[in-house]
Parts: structure tokens; C-alpha cells; sequence
């Protein structure tokens, strides 16, 4: 796999990757407004023909760190995201269950959106 490119674009909610200029995959995520406050994952994307190469897994790892530079908690809502942090709990501290909760209720108050 090329180097990938990964991106912040936080107004947007979008945690992209791009490879060689070429958007190839994507965490949409939004920021918890409650205090403690968290990113949360709710839904991860790699673009068709760009499968099983590490790109989702490079996002999800790279999300994780940039929580943890930040100082904040992720909550994985995403199914990709859950099973990626169960898998590698030394990188995927789990998230208070207030903030888990928090996170849900911010989701379920703008679900369109997602």
C-alpha cells in the first residue's frame, strides 16, 4: 500500500485519507458537544477498489491518535470502528459509559445528518 495522506476536515466531520491525491477512504464523525468531550465514529468508508489494502484500519488507528493528542475520549458508534477498537484495546481506550450515552443522544438528536 502507497503512503497514505490523512486528513482532519473537522468542519466537516470527515476524517479522509487520500493516496496518491485520490480520496480512498473516510470516518465521519462529529465532536460530542456534552462535557467530557469526545469524537465519535459513525460511520467508516473505503472507496470501491480500495478494499482490503489497511486503509480503514490506518484511519481508525490515525482517529484514535489524534483523540489522544487532543486529550479526548473516541466513542466507535461505527461497527468498523467498535470491532477495530476491541481488537487493539491498547490503542483504543474505552470511553466513560456517560460519554458512550452522551454521544448516542447527540446522534439520535440529528440523525438525518448521518
Amino acid at each position: 500500500m502507497a503512503d497514505l495522506n490523512i486528513r482532519d476536515n473537522r468542519p466537516q466531520g470527515r476524517f479522509e485519507a487520500y493516496q496518491d491525491g485520490e480520496a480512498v477512504g473516510v470516518i465521519a464523525y462529529f465532536a460530542l458537544a456534552a462535557t467530557p468531550s469526545a469524537l465519535v465514529a459513525v460511520h467508516t468508508v473505503v472507496e470501491e477498489g480500495h478494499e482490503g489494502k489497511g486503509i480503514a484500519g490506518t484511519l481508525v488507528r490515525e482517529f484514535y491518535a489524534m483523540a489522544a493528542r487532543e486529550g479526548v475520549s473516541v466513542v466507535p458508534l461505527c461497527s468498523y470502528a467498535a470491532g477495530w477498537a476491541q481488537r487493539h484495546p491498547d490503542e483504543a481506550p474505552e470511553a466513560p459509559a456517560e460519554t458512550v450515552s452522551a454521544a448516542k443522544e447527540q446522534l439520535k438528536a440529528s440523525p438525518r445528518r448521518w
